[in-house]
């Protein structure tokens, strides 16, 4: 089975120096708003996505070390946002309960994961990092020829 796909990966206790300057970078803004915004600028800016490395790439999809998800260029969407998640859980802006997985299928027929994050008490809002590549904005996320 795919690690994090359906089902939240636990979280590390320990922190390596990149994440802990990342999440500290993250605790000096000044609202939860843009603390999801810096993290998702962060996350989906650092990793390239490519349908041809899905498949070229498709021993990866088991990684779940986030040290060495870090070292990557490209990232599968449930790899990315476990780092997200990461990010947002210890920078303490977000509760982990208030991060949702979600699915899609891309092209009716490869499974697709986002997140639906809890921004306010009744407010969710999709989350997608590996669709940025593909045009998906902050709000939306990939899904059938969306892409």
């Amino acid at each position: 089975m795919i690690p994090y796909f359906f089902s939240k990966g636990p979280l590390p206790d320990e922190l390596s120096p990149v994440f802990s300057e990342l999440v500290n970078d993250l605790n000096d803004l000044s609202s939860k708003d843009e603390a999801l915004k810096e993290a998702y600028k962060i996350i989906s800016l650092r990793f390239r996505t490519s349908r041809l490395k899905v498949i070229l790439r498709s021993r990866r999809i088991f990684l779940k070390d986030p040290e060495i998800m870090w070292k990557k260029n490209f990232l599968y969407c449930h790899q990315m946002n476990y780092l997200l998640r990461l990010l947002l859980v210890k920078s303490r802006w977000f509760e982990d309960d208030d991060i949702k997985l979600k699915y899609s299928l891309v092209y009716y027929f490869m499974p697709h994961q986002y997140l639906k994050i809890r921004i306010s008490d009744n407010q969710y809002m999709n989350v997608d990092p590996w669709g940025r590549s593909f045009g998906v904005k902050l709000e939306d996320y990939l899904y059938g020829f969306h892409c």
